[in-house]
């Protein structure tokens, strides 16, 4: 008899109970903590399920919670019993009530005799730790933390910044070198003895009582007082994700965990029976001998933390949902957004429709209802054309919209009078194609039948959200892809930029526009810009329109557009 396991349980006694039989019929003495919060009822009933095995013992209860003195008390209680009933034991095994034996325990037991020296522990300093969550390096060993993390959060919390503000730090003892490092460890009985009697054990255990998570301290800065030979490495294949909670394994884990070549992993799902079934019947003894290696199986863990913290483009869930700038792409295809399009040219969506052979919708913001192309009331995806539906999340419609429209191209207006929750999210989008002209806002006032006081008015509160719109497109940190030409500029040439912009949209075509949208008649305009400006009202962002001259489109000479990176 080489190895005894001590097993740390606070839930799912049963299966504690079935792994604890398993080692003991195997040879290997157990020793039981059950944390004292679990209730007598549960308690009992797994003493007298055990009451025939020989080799298993019980330990005297400790509260465990997490983050506290408690799991190393009920370690140190457990283990003095270990060395003290079971002379014989050369190894000691911390486990956990949901670790599950992966090989079979002769296996376990001729390792160990291999290397009757070696203690299994990852142990390291606290500069070499990449992987601590929660922002607590050396200061675990340097305040004092007296409170508990999750239940009393905000005296945690507030105690930490009082002893920061007062520049507290503790005296470490003497001797000591912090390390940090998994919970579950295999030591030597020479080393865990002398942890256990050394002299000056009160003075450690007094300190390491205020340190916070002192089960990932205590037995790994020890062990390098005593131990002359440590394999920084655990035993238990034990995985964490982004947020430092452990994986579970479930069944359909079985082929995963048997390629580990680990001798016992956590945390198993209770209810996994297809794993306690596979991995503590005889027929386990018929895999072959291999060093553990948890590190085979590192990059589907690796995967699974990208999938589950990136995701697929343009999809959200709920591991990344609340947190912004967590998506793998904002959307899940290129799209493109034109604004004052539609207010210059009649027909505009049907006419782009034909030569880009895509969808093109109308205002799909606009405030009384979403403008889908082909006038639908409801579209892919069960998405209606009602605005409060769509002003709930703005941003989660237009993601939506794309992500259900997926292989096909969506092209849609937008323009100052519609809703503008949605446009820091397309500027920072860089699969949106923006195209703007601005001042076209203006067009349809020109041709409206309306009192000329509430033109002036009208004019003036477009203008005001497109200068924020297009200040906005200038930011830099702006990713969308945008292009901005004036009205004035736009309308001397407008066949090269519409030919840009169904080149983008469907590259692969590379048709010449031999046909334009029919232009709005601006006869007139630049009269009724100086009326505006006779007005009060100050026109800035339609460009350079001479009074009493009608502007004349001319193949001759280029619009110059600009871009905003």
């Amino acid at each position: 008899m080489s190895v005894g396991f001590v097993m740390l349980c606070h839930t799912a006694l049963d299966r504690a109970a079935q792994v604890a039989r398993h080692w003991a019929e195997n040879g290997c003495p157990v020793v039981i903590h059950v944390d004292r919060r679990v209730r007598k009822r549960p308690y009992n009933k797994l003493v007298r399920d055990l009451s025939d095995v020989a080799d298993v013992r019980f330990a005297d209860r400790h509260a465990c919670e997490w983050g506290t003195w408690g799991i190393v008390g009920a370690t140190q209680s457990a283990a003095t019993i270990m060395l003290r009933d079971f002379p014989q034991v050369r190894h000691v095994y911390l486990a956990s009530g949901s670790c599950l034996p992966l090989r079979p325990v002769e296996e376990l037991v001729a390792y160990l005799a291999e290397r009757p020296r070696t203690d299994f522990i990852e142990s390291v300093t606290t500069e070499d730790v990449g992987w601590t969550i929660g922002g607590l390096n050396i200061e675990r060993f340097t305040l004092r933390f007296p409170f508990s993390w999750r239940r009393q959060r905000r005296l945690f919390d507030g105690y930490v910044r009082l002893q920061r503000l007062l520049r507290f730090k503790r005296r470490i003892p003497a001797g000591l070198e912090p390390h940090l490092g998994s919970q579950w460890w295999c030591l030597t009985r020479q080393t865990l003895s002398a942890i256990l009697e050394d002299p000056e054990r009160e003075t450690y255990d007094t300190y390491f009582k205020k340190v916070w998570i002192p089960d990932e301290s205590y037995f790994q800065t020890l062990v390098r007082l005593y131990s002359s030979n440590v394999e920084s490495r655990p035993l238990t294949l034990s995985k964490f994700d982004f947020q430092g909670k452990p994986h579970i394994f479930y069944d359909d884990h079985l082929q995963l965990l048997r390629r580990s070549d680990c001798f016992v992993a956590r945390k198993i799902w209770p209810h996994a029976g297809k794993l306690y079934r596979s991995f503590l019947s005889p027929d386990a003894a018929t895999q072959t001998r291999a060093e553990p290696n948890p590190g085979k199986i590192d990059r589907l863990f690796s995967k699974a933390v990208e999938r589950r913290t990136k995701g697929r483009p343009g999809l959200y869930m709920q591991s990344r949902f609340p947190n912004d700038n967590w998506e793998n792409g904002k959307t899940a295809a290129p799209y493109s957004v034109f604004w004052g399009f539609a207010d210059l040219f009649d027909n505009f969506e049907p006419w782009l429709g034909k030569v880009a052979g895509t969808r093109v919708h109308g205002h799909l913001f606009a405030t009384d209802r979403v403008h889908y192309a082909g006038g639908e009331t409801v579209y892919n995806g069960a998405m209606p054309d009602s605005p409060p539906m769509r002003d709930y999340n703005p941003k989660s419609f237009l993601v939506n919209l794309v992500w259900n429209t997926r292989g096909e191209r969506q092209c849609f207006q937008f323009g100052p009078a519609d809703v503008q929750k949605v446009g820091s999210f397309l500027a920072s989008d860089p699969n949106a194609q923006i195209s703007v002209i601005s001042g076209a806002w203006a067009v349809p006032l020109f041709h409206s039948n309306r009192n000329f006081g509430e033109i002036r008015k009208e004019a003036a509160r477009l203008q005001k959200i497109e200068a924020e719109h297009l200040n906005l497109l200038r930011s830099p940190w702006v990713k969308a892809r945008v292009r901005v030409w004036t009205l004035a500029d736009f309308v001397e040439n407008p066949m090269e930029p519409l030919q840009v912009i169904v080149d983008e949209i469907s590259p692969r075509a590379l048709r010449r526009l031999t046909e334009a949208p029919r232009m709005a008649d601006l006869t007139g305009f630049g009269q009724f810009l100086q009326n505006l400006r006779n007005q009060g009202m100050q026109p800035v962002l339609m460009g350079d329109f001479p009074t009493g001259d009608d502007p004349k489109p001319s193949a001759n000479r280029r619009g110059r557009p600009y871009l905003v990176k």
